[in-house]
C-alpha cells in the first residue's frame, strides 16, 4: 500500500511532463504575410509604367495569395477587356504559384476547359519573396503575353529588393 502511495503521484507527474511538449509543438494558429495596399498599387504602377515604355497601353492587377484582387489599373487607352484578363491571369498565377508562360502543361489539362476565372497563359508572375508567398501580378493588353509578364516581372522587381529584406 506504501509503495502504491507514491508511484500513483509520481504517475502522474511523469504523464503530465511527457504530454506537455505534444500539445505545445502545435500552433494553434498560423501567421499569413499579406502585401499592403500600397505594395500591391506599387507593383501594378510598376507593371504599367514598364509597359508604357515600350508604348503600350495595358492593364495590371495584383492579387493576394488567394487570388482576391487587391489593385487593379487600366491604362488609359487599354482595352476594356484587359481588366478582366489581367485579374484572370493574376488568379491563376496565385493557385499555381508560376508564371503564365510555365503553365504550358496546364493548357492541356481538364482545369482549361472549366474556365473559373483561370487564365493558362503568359503574363503574370507570382509574388514570392523571403520564402514567402504573397499573391501574383497578372497584365494584359500588349500584342504578346510574354511582353505582359516582362512589364508584370518590371512592376515585382519595384518592390523586390524591400520584400526580401523582410
Amino acid at each position: 500500500m506504501n509503495c502504491f502511495r507514491f508511484r500513483l503521484p509520481a504517475a502522474l507527474g511523469l504523464c503530465a511532463v511527457l504530454s506537455a511538449p505534444a500539445f505545445a509543438a502545435e500552433p494553434l494558429s498560423v501567421t499569413v504575410h499579406r502585401l499592403t495596399l500600397d505594395t500591391a498599387e506599387r507593383i501594378a504602377q510598376g507593371a504599367i509604367k514598364a509597359c508604357r515604355a515600350k508604348g503600350l497601353q495595358v492593364s495590371a492587377t495584383v492579387v493576394d495569395r488567394n487570388g482576391i484582387v487587391q489593385a487593379t489599373l487600366r491604362d488609359t487607352l487599354a482595352p476594356p477587356v484587359s481588366l478582366a484578363i489581367s485579374r484572370q491571369k493574376a488568379f491563376t498565377a496565385a493557385m499555381f504559384g508560376i508564371k503564365g508562360t510555365a503553365m504550358g502543361q496546364q493548357t492541356a489539362s481538364p482545369l482549361a476547359l472549366l474556365g473559373d476565372g483561370l487564365a493558362f497563359t503568359a503574363g503574370s508572375v507570382p509574388i514570392e519573396a523571403g520564402g514567402r508567398m504573397y499573391g501574383a501580378v497578372g497584365v494584359s493588353g500588349a500584342p504578346d503575353g510574354r511582353v505582359d509578364e516582362e512589364c508584370a516581372q518590371a512592376g515585382l522587381d519595384a518592390v523586390l529588393p524591400d520584400l526580401e529584406m523582410q
